[in-house]
C-alpha cells in the first residue's frame, strides 16, 4: 500500500490562504486611503459664499456672505446704494440702461489692501459691462477709475467694447484698455466665470477660469511708458496706483448693466 503525500496539498492551501489574507489587507489599505482622500477633498470644498477648512488655515477672508452687504458701501458714500441687491446668494448691480451715468454707482469694500490675492465669481447679462477695481483711492470729486487699475468684465460677444481699444484689451479679464487677456477664455453670457487678482510688491496677475491671462508690474519704467501712451496719461493717481502707501480699496463697477458677483474672498500676502 502506497503512502499518500499530503504535504504538497497542505502547502498549496497555506499559500492560497496567505494570498487571500494579503489581498484583503491590500484592499483594506486602499479603502482607508480612499476614505482619507475623500475626507481631504471635502475639507477643500466650500459651500457657496463660504470658506473651506483649508482656506481658513491659509488665511482667506470672506468679503461677502451671500446674505448681507456688511462691509460694503458706495464709493464716496457712507451707505450701501439702492442700485445693488442680493439675489440668489449673489451681489447684483441692477442695470439702469444708462451706462456709467445711472444706477447705484460703484461700491467698495471697507478695508484697504496692499499685497493680496482676490478671488470671486462673476456673471454678466447679455451685452453687459462691469469691472473689478483694485488699489483704488477714494478721492473727492473723482470717479474710482481715475486711481484704480481695472479687471474688465464684459460680454465679449455683444458689447461693442470687445471690438474697441487695441488687440482686445477691453475684453474680459484684460487690464482695461492697456493689456489684453491672453488666452481669452471667458464663458458665455449666463455662465459663472472665476476671476483672480494677485497683487504682490507691484507685480499684478489676472487669472480667468483657472488660467493666468495678464501679468504686469506697477510703478516700473515699463508701466509708466504704457500709461503715458494711453488715455490714462493725464491721471496722476492712476499712474501712482495705490498712492504713497501702495494700497487701496477693492471696488465693483456699476456700468449700467445687470452683473452678479459671489464667492468673494481675499487672502493677504
Amino acid at each position: 500500500m502506497k503512502k499518500k503525500n499530503i504535504a504538497l496539498p497542505l502547502l498549496l492551501l497555506g499559500a492560497i490562504f496567505t494570498s487571500c489574507k494579503d489581498q484583503k489587507e491590500e484592499n483594506k489599505d486602499q479603502d482607508n486611503a480612499q476614505i482619507e482622500a475623500n475626507s481631504e477633498e471635502l475639507e477643500d470644498e466650500a459651500g457657496l459664499n463660504e470658506l473651506s477648512a483649508k482656506e481658513k488655515e491659509e488665511g482667506w477672508e470672506l468679503l461677502f456672505d451671500g446674505e448681507s452687504t456688511d462691509g460694503w458701501r458706495g464709493y464716496g458714500k457712507d451707505s450701501f446704494p439702492k442700485g445693488w441687491v442680493i439675489e440668489d446668494g449673489a451681489l447684483k448691480v441692477q442695470g439702469s440702461g444708462a451706462g456709467e451715468a445711472g444706477g447705484g454707482g460703484d461700491i467698495i469694500y471697507k478695508e484697504e489692501f496692499k499685497d493680496f490675492e482676490l478671488s470671486l465669481e462673476w456673471k454678466v447679462s447679455e451685452g453687459g459691462n462691469s469691472g473689478i477695481f483694485y488699489l483704488a483711492e477714494e478721492i473727492d470729486g473723482e470717479p474710482i477709475y481715475t486711481s484704480a487699475p481695472e479687471f474688465q468684465i464684459l460680454d465679449n460677444e455683444k458689447h461693442p467694447d470687445a471690438r474697441l481699444g487695441k488687440n482686445g484689451n477691453r475684453q474680459s479679464a484684460s487690464l482695461y484698455d492697456l493689456i489684453p487677456a491672453e488666452p481669452q477664455n471667458a464663458k458665455p453670457v449666463g455662465e459663472w466665470n472665476k476671476a483672480s487678482i494677485i497683487v504682490y510688491r507691484g507685480t499684478v496677475v489676472h487669472s480667468q477660469n483657472g488660467e493666468n491671462v495678464v501679468e504686469y508690474h506697477l510703478w516700473t519704467d515699463k508701466w509708466k511708458e504704457m500709461v503715458a501712451d494711453s488715455k490714462f496719461k493725464d491721471w496722476e493717481n492712476f499712474l501712482n496706483a495705490g498712492g504713497e502707501d501702495k494700497q487701496g480699496y477693492i471696488g465693483l463697477q456699476d456700468h449700467g448693466d445687470d452683473v452678479w458677483f459671489r464667492n468673494i474672498k481675499i487672502k493677504k500676502l
